[in-house]
């Protein structure tokens, strides 16, 4: 008896540690109940400013393109120039291309108008000897012709066989005249034929030669308004092999174009402006007329100052592209314009955007997205319990939302992911908008 009380009370007792276990190991590895290594941030009241930071580049509003001219024959080469950022008025040369080869053509071209006017004059007098002859060979027809006819005339008086004669000669005398009349009207023709080819070949050589003439003169290319020069980057430098982000020279004297390439444009400087692509949480904080301040990295040091011009409703993704985010063009119309200036500088731009007034917010960070709904761990002693919010506006850094009392903590981890063990946090992590 003593002995099964004994095995019953040690049975006993081992059930009971069990169940102690069991109970503690559930609770050790419940990941929504552990508050131990897990930052924390609280929910704060006050105004939210949904100020954006992005990257943009400075354009012309107003400009107007210098291309090489579209001319056959290969690339063209530069010979002269001017500079990125000269001042230049309207007629100016800006660019000028190698002419020797079209110097080629319009030298050639001329001596083919020469040799067909040559044509022309030569075929003109032999068709001028051909109808003299013509019409001599004629005068001598028609007179075989009458005199033909007065022999017969005289028939009545001589016998049968000289009638007969005369007859034939007759006959005869008018078909010679027949023929040698369609030889000729033949001979006319070819000669007209001959000396409207020899014109068309001379017209054909002088459209040659004149638009020679024309391309050489486009070999100038003159600043089509006044401004300043800005020139573009020569892909070409890099031997036909460019990626994006390669840092490419400028194009200058001595380099190949092909003809139609953009070599540069003149810009009004007055009508600078900047541009700049944001993405879909930014443009939602973005107004037209809010203050930007640009900051350019040409020029350190020195804020610049602006408004929001214009704000694009969309823009496409390029698949190289790293984020892969859609995103929004913004223009900003510049306050002033320093001579300094040039199209194509990069900036950084910090755009006020809308204030918030009164309103819950918490650190962007604490906010997660579980099966399409925005939610936050709310901590409960030692636990963390999900709960849904209601998130009225973000910034990179700040949420406004709806659904938690001023000072509630939340954990700034998802406390249900996997994770390494992390030192016991002694302050809550969060800031001051």
């Amino acid at each position: 008896m003593r002995r099964k009380r004994a095995l019953t009370l040690v049975i006993g007792i081992s059930l009971v540690c069990v169940a102690i276990a069991g109970f503690a190991m559930a609770h050790w590895t419940a990941p929504k109940a552990q508050a131990i290594g897990i930052a924390v941030g609280s929910v704060k009241r006050g105004d939210l400013v949904m100020r954006v930071y992005v990257t943009g580049e400075l354009r012309a509003s107003q400009s107007q393109m210098l291309t090489a001219p579209p001319i056959g024959g290969g690339a063209l080469q530069i010979t002269h120039l001017l500079h990125t950022g000269t001042a230049v008025r309207k007629g100016d040369l800006v660019v000028e291309f190698d002419p020797a080869e079209q110097r080629y053509n319009l030298d050639q071209q001329r001596s083919e108008l020469r040799q067909a006017e040559q044509e022309i004059t030569k075929a003109k007098a032999d068709a001028a000897v051909v109808a003299a002859q013509d019409k001599v060979a004629l005068l001598k027809a028609r007179f075989d012709v009458r005199r033909a006819e007065l022999d017969v005339q005289k028939n009545e008086l001589v016998s049968p066989i000289d009638a007969q004669k005369n007859n034939l000669a007759l006959e005869g005398a008018k078909r010679v005249l027949a023929e040698l009349e369609q030889d000729v009207k033949s001979r006319s023709v070819s000669n007209e034929v001959s000396i409207s080819l020899a014109e068309e070949k001379r017209n054909k050589a002088r459209l040659a030669m004149d638009q020679a003439q024309s391309n050489i003169e486009k070999m100038r290319v003159t600043a089509p308004m006044d401004g300043l020069i800005a020139l573009e980057k020569n892909e070409g430098a890099a031997g036909g092999f460019f990626f994006s982000g390669m840092s490419l020279p400028e194009y200058r004297e001595g380099d190949q174009v092909e003809p139609g390439r953009t070599v540069g444009q003149v810009i009004d400087p007055s009508g600078l402006e900047l541009s700049a692509k944001v993405g879909e949480l930014e443009r939602n904080n973005i107004r037209l007329g809010e203050a930007v301040d640009i900051q350019l990295d040409a020029l350190p040091g020195v804020t610049f100052h602006g408004t929001v011009k214009t704000l694009g409703s969309g823009s496409a993704h390029m698949f190289w592209d790293d984020d892969s985010g859609t995103k929004f063009e913004v223009t900003v119309k510049l306050a002033a314009v320093d001579g300094r200036m040039r199209p194509g500088m990069t900036a950084h731009v910090f755009i006020a955007g809308d204030t918030r007034k009164n309103v819950l917010y918490i650190p962007r960070q604490g906010l997660f997205l579980k099966d399409g709904k925005r939610i936050v761990y709310v901590r409960n002693g030692d636990n963390f319990d999900p709960r849904e919010v209601k998130v009225e506006a973000e910034s990179e850094s700040r949420a406004a939302i709806e659904g938690l009392g001023a000072g509630t903590e939340i954990a700034l981890i998802d406390p249900t992911a996997p994770r390494k063990r992390f030192a016991p946090t002694s302050s809550p992590v969060g800031g001051t908008p």
